[in-house]
Parts: C-alpha cells; sequence; structure tokens
C-alpha cells in the first residue's frame, strides 16, 4: 500500500469505483437552519449513506481493491462502529472474509449491524488495548489486508468523494462555499474532503470539528505537530475517539485546512435535538459536531456560504430517546 496520501484523480477514480454501490446523498438547505445561522447553511447528509455513514465509501474503495492472492485470509479493521460496519459490508460485497476489532464500549447497534453482514467481531477495552496492534496481529496471523480507519490513501480517496459530491451539488444549487465543515476524528474524511474541495474552489476553507477534551486535530493543526488525546473514552461522541491524527491525514490538512473547533457533548446533543425536531433528520453524536459547530455560532456562518458534512446517523436508539426527550417542553 502507498504512503503517499492520495490525488485528486485518486478521488476521482474511487467515485468511479464506488458507483452504483455508495448513494449519492443529498445537500440539504432549510430555511429554519439559515435564518437561525444568519446565512445559507448547506447539510451533506451521509447518514443516508449505505451503512449509515460516510464510511462505507473509503472502505469500499479500499476492500475493492485488495490483492486476493496476496492476502487470502481477507481484510481486518478496527473500529468503534461505523468503519467496522463499512469494511463488513464492502467485504460482503467482494465476497471475502472481515475481522473487526471493536470496543467493548462500541453502541449495541453498531456491533450488531457490524455482525449482520457476516464480520467476525473482535472485542477490546478502550481504555486499556491497543487496537492496532490487535489488528495487525490478527492479519499477520490470518494473511489479511490491513483496512486502516484514516491513515490509508485508499480509505482518504474514498472519503474524499464526499467533498466531490458536495462541490458539484453546490454548484447545481448556485451556491459557492466560503467553508466546509466535516466531523473528524482522525482526519480521513477531512482530509479527502479538502483535498476534492480545494480542487474545485481554492479560496473555500476546510475546518476540523472536534468534541471537547477529543480535539487532537484543531490542536495538532494549532501547534504544527502531531499531538495526542489524553483520554481514550469518556465523550458520547463515540466515532470520534482516536489517539491523535494520522501521518498521511495531518499533512494533507497542515497543507490545505483552516482552524479545528471544538464543540461540547452538551453542544452535540443540542444539534442532535434540533436536526430531529427543525429538520428531521437523525444524526448521531459523532455524526452532529459539524452542525453543533454552526448552530453554536463557534463557526460564524452570518452572511456566508457554509457546507457542514454530517458524518453519521448510526445512534442507539435508547440514547437517542434520552438525548431528545432531554429538550422536550
Amino acid at each position: 500500500m502507498s504512503q503517499q496520501p492520495p490525488s485528486f484523480a485518486d478521488i476521482e477514480a474511487a467515485a468511479q469505483r464506488i458507483a452504483g454501490l455508495a448513494v449519492r446523498t443529498p445537500l440539504l438547505e432549510h430555511p429554519v437552519l439559515n435564518d437561525r445561522v444568519g446565512g445559507r447553511a448547506l447539510l451533506k447528509a451521509e447518514n443516508f449513506q449505505r451503512v449509515g455513514a460516510f464510511k462505507f465509501r473509503g472502505a469500499y474503495n479500499a476492500v475493492s481493491q485488495v490483492d486476493r492472492k496476496q492476502y487470502p485470509g481477507g481484510v481486518v479493521a478496527c473500529s468503534s462502529g461505523n468503519h467496522a460496519q463499512g469494511v463488513a459490508a464492502a467485504a460482503a460485497l467482494c465476497d471475502m472474509p472481515a475481522v473487526i476489532v471493536m470496543p467493548e464500549d462500541a453502541p449495541k447497534l453498531k456491533v450488531e449491524r457490524t455482525r449482520a453482514s457476516g464480520a467476525e467481531i473482535v472485542l477490546y477495552d478502550r481504555a486499556t488495548g491497543d487496537r492496532f496492534k490487535i489488528a495487525t496481529d490478527i492479519a499477520a496471523e490470518r494473511g489479511a489486508d490491513v483496512v486502516h480507519p484514516f491513515d490509508d490513501p485508499r480509505v482518504m480517496a474514498g472519503q474524499g468523494t464526499v467533498g466531490l459530491e458536495l462541490m458539484a451539488q453546490a454548484a447545481e444549487v448556485g451556491a459557492a462555499p466560503d467553508a466546509v465543515l466535516v466531523c473528524t476524528a482522525g482526519g480521513g474524511l477531512l482530509s479527502g474532503v479538502a483535498l476534492a474541495v480545494k480542487a474545485a474552489r481554492p479560496e473555500t476553507t476546510v475546518h476540523s470539528v472536534e468534541p471537547a477534551r477529543f480535539d487532537d486535530f484543531a490542536r495538532s493543526l494549532a501547534a504544527g505537530e502531531r499531538l495526542q488525546n489524553e483520554a481514550r473514552s469518556g465523550s458520547i461522541c463515540d466515532a470520534l475517539l482516536v489517539d491523535q491524527p494520522g501521518v498521511l491525514t495531518f499533512g494533507v490538512a497542515t497543507e490545505l485546512c483552516g482552524a479545528g473547533i471544538v464543540v461540547t457533548d452538551e453542544e452535540a446533543a443540542d444539534a442532535m435535538r434540533f436536526a430531529f425536531l427543525e429538520l428531521k433528520l437523525v444524526l448521531e453524536p459523532g455524526g452532529a459536531v459539524a452542525l453543533a459547530a454552526l448552530l453554536t455560532g463557534k463557526f460564524d456562518a452570518k452572511g456566508k456560504t457554509v457546507v457542514a458534512v454530517l458524518s453519521g446517523g448510526n445512534v442507539d436508539p435508547s440514547l437517542f430517546s434520552q438525548i431528545i426527550g432531554n429538550g422536550a417542553g
């Protein structure tokens, strides 16, 4: 596997590879949101994507390119849920075995959906275990290829198709985005989107959005070097909890992205309530942080055109009802 980040041509090739399998998700606009933020807000609804999150794009782009002779054991991945579901679904479509390393505290819904696609699941303790070591050990034992959740050029190129689509869709409705806000963990989506967006419109800024205490990308961009989070767990935004930015993803983001944005769990929950009550959308906490950046004004959208990527909607029903119910009345 190449240790160089993907090119724009790689993203275009990924778009061809996933065509007909991945959903071309809508770019939504609602007057209530526009009035709330004082600008034109467009939402790239990846909660409507296959497996309920953007992750299917990168997973299929990677899995479909695995050399079957070199890796007869199929693929191994580690994920709290969305990448897990994406790789499991992609492996099933490609008729190859998949092993997914998941934390013991992963949302039940994500574990069940991953298993339903036929993947074997290996659980680990998020607070004490090293998921990448577990995954690489399994891959070595079984002769499988590791599909990294973000620091893999095949994955990054697949996620970049989100940016390719949203810029084309914005042009279709006469919008020229001033900024794109991206829910961020290790940076696969962020870097892929940045590559595509900057190729289409260099003056558009791209910003990471992360939960508080897990803002390694924002801090790393400010410091000019990859920094780690002290905590490994402790946020409702389970999809966005990683130790530090990827090597490849951080390199791209350093060149192409603006300052990172940080929101609290409470602000993410408020964004979930707004999405449900006003926009009739179901988002998971990690998939709502870019919207939260708009709603809180942490990104000032007044007089601007801004796209927020809604990265996923895989939330456990019990947590969702609790969050929505807390805002009732």
